[in-house]
């Protein structure tokens, strides 16, 4: 019995056929537009005839970086792709990649063959690339002085930062003689030393456009010192230039925005970074001032001259103890000295004398406390408070003890 198989079974085989097929996984085929559909998804939907048939194609939104211009019907195109089934329709369709016009296909595959020329030298590596300054004083522009580019790049930069300098080298941007004014506006202006440098031009057809996939301006642009920023034509064209440049633009517009920092921006910076900075100082001196007031207190409480004043008073504290404890001291001495006095004056002779009693003493000097020390006719001296009496003895009386004035018996001998 013969094998059965679901439509979808063939359908796969029919497809895996198609994928393993090398012509049709890279595939360039050339034909007339119809039916062309640009679906609100970014797709292009069209069919590609001449006079003995037609083929389905598409294009997704993904690989629309290969389509250099507005497709419209009737247009002559070579379409580059691969043709694979649509399983669900079982129909097989061309998934278009690139697309250019008939007219321009040579020209594109002398660009494709230069490409991967230049690729494979490395000169669209990454590593070659020079960064964008953020700020720059003088822009150099090489392209035609009469363009609608020279002039947006230079609205562009006057409204970013009125003072760059802009130098421009009017070179020829198509045509016979193109390629050499670009390279030779290049290396003059490299030399002079411009700070960034654009090279570029308005949009245009590939032809227009051909002398930025020429190798000398190329090599021009890679061998360059100073940062070049390309700006070749619209946003869907790609020439070499691009490639090799260290940055591209999609638009001269673009490139001078790039390449021109918004002074502005930069103002705005300044001055937030000046008001960061005052609030920082500001700050910083409000620390300063309480920490000065801090050691000010400090100073104050170990200042010498406080301290000088404390000992002072305390000096002055101890000179008046002092004075009072000598006061009390020469009080109390006085008062000790009084009492001697009166102790001294009841033992001193001169007291005696002064109250009624006298000293005696004989002619040698010799004091007289008894009668037995004298006898009759001796010359005796008395003493007495005001001076001294002399007299002779003309006798001696003995006094018994009780006689003594004071005593009872002469008391009552008296009575």
């Amino acid at each position: 019995m013969n094998s059965v198989y679901s439509v979808g079974q063939v359908n796969t085989y029919i497809k895996n056929m198609f994928t393993q097929d090398f012509l049709l996984n890279k595939i360039y085929i050339k034909g007339e537009v119809s039916n062309c559909k640009y679906h609100t998804s970014g797709h292009i939907y069209f069919s590609l005839k001449d006079e003995t048939g037609a083929m389905a194609c598409v294009m997704f939104a993904g690989a629309r970086k290969g389509l250099a211009f507005q497709m419209k019907n009737g247009d002559k195109v070579i379409v580059g792709g691969s043709v694979n089934v649509y399983e669900r329709d079982g129909k097989y369709q061309l998934y278009a990649k690139e697309i250019t016009l008939e007219g321009a296909g040579l020209l594109y595959e002398r660009y494709l063959a230069l490409k991967r020329e230049l690729e494979e030298m490395g000169m669209f590596a990454q590593d070659y690339k020079q960064p964008i300054p953020k700020h720059i004083r003088t822009l150099g522009v090489v392209t035609a002085p009469t363009g609608a580019a020279v002039q947006d790049i230079r609205n562009v930069a006057g409204r970013r930062n009125p003072y760059v300098q802009i130098i421009l080298y009017p070179a020829l941007v198509q045509g016979e003689g193109a390629k050499e004014s670009i390279v030779k506006g290049i290396q003059m202006l490299d030399d002079y030393g411009v700070d960034v440098m654009i090279v570029g031009r308005g949009g245009g057809s590939i032809e227009d456009l051909w002398a930025f996939n020429e190798e000398e301006v190329a090599r021009a642009i890679f061998n360059c010192r100073t940062p070049v920023i390309s700006a070749v034509g619209h946003e869907t064209d790609t020439t070499i230039a691009d490639y090799v440049a260290d940055l591209r633009a999609p638009t001269p517009s673009a490139a001078a925005e790039l390449a021109v920092g918004d002074v502005r921006m930069l103002l705005k910076t300044f001055e937030d970074y000046r008001d960061k900075l005052s609030r920082s100082v500001e700050n910083r001196i409000l620390l300063l001032r309480q920490h000065l007031r801090l050691y000010q207190n400090k100073l104050r409480f170990l200042s010498p001259e406080n301290q000088i004043r404390e000992k002072r008073q305390h000096l002055m504290d101890l000179e008046d103890k002092m004075e009072a404890a000598m006061k009390n001291q020469i009080y109390m001495a006085r008062r000790s000295l009084d009492i001697y006095i009166e102790r001294m004056k009841g033992l001193s002779p001169l007291e005696k004398l002064n109250q009624g009693f006298s000293y005696v003493e004989d002619e040698r000097h010799h004091a007289v406390t008894s009668i037995e020390h004298v006898k009759t006719d001796d010359i005796l001296r008395i003493q007495v408070s005001d001076g001294c009496i002399l007299s002779r003895v003309t006798g001696v009386q003995a006094v018994s003890r009780n006689d003594r004035p004071g005593s009872s018996d002469s008391a009552q001998m008296g009575q």
